[in-house]
């Protein structure tokens, strides 16, 4: 995001729509590699976990990079902005209660990209998976922890 004031104003017009797959993005507080320490990111997936496990999205691929997630969804019940405070809010609780802080972990808003039925998920779950070998962080997805995908 150029302008992390701006966040407020991504979603405004855009519905959610339950049954529909989002590609949802977000970013930490100034792209600090809060997930560099793979122990982190962990507190992340136990919410994408969670949120699976109460019926409000079904997690078809995801990454945790250092300094933000990728995260395929089906939405459920509820909606986007509410799965996405949620997952934010308790992931920044938990982490924040490890490191004993309290410091701001995420930046405002999210980006998010409905697909179309006809868009191949897999496709779309390969691109994310490969993020960690885009950046240079490994040589191999066998060698970084914070991904899956439903297909696995």
């Amino acid at each position: 995001m150029s302008n992390p004031n701006h966040g407020h104003r991504l979603r405004t017009g855009r519905q959610s729509e339950s049954g529909r797959i989002y590609l949802l993005t977000a970013v930490t507080q100034g792209r600090q590699q809060f997930f560099k320490d793979w122990r982190m990111g962990r507190f992340l997936v136990h919410e994408f976990r969670r949120a699976q496990e109460s019926g409000n999205a079904t997690s078809i691929a995801w990454v945790v990079m250092p300094d933000h997630f990728h995260w395929l969804v089906e939405l459920h019940n509820g909606d986007l902005p509410k799965l996405m405070q949620t997952t934010k809010s308790r992931s920044a609780r938990a982490i924040n209660k490890e490191r004993g802080c309290h410091e701001t972990l995420w930046q405002n808003g999210y980006f998010d990209r409905a697909l179309r039925r006809e868009e191949d998920l897999k496709a779309a779950a390969r691109y994310i998976i490969a993020n960690p070998l885009r950046a240079g962080l490994v040589t191999s997805v066998r060698d970084y922890s914070l991904w899956d995908a439903i297909w696995l």
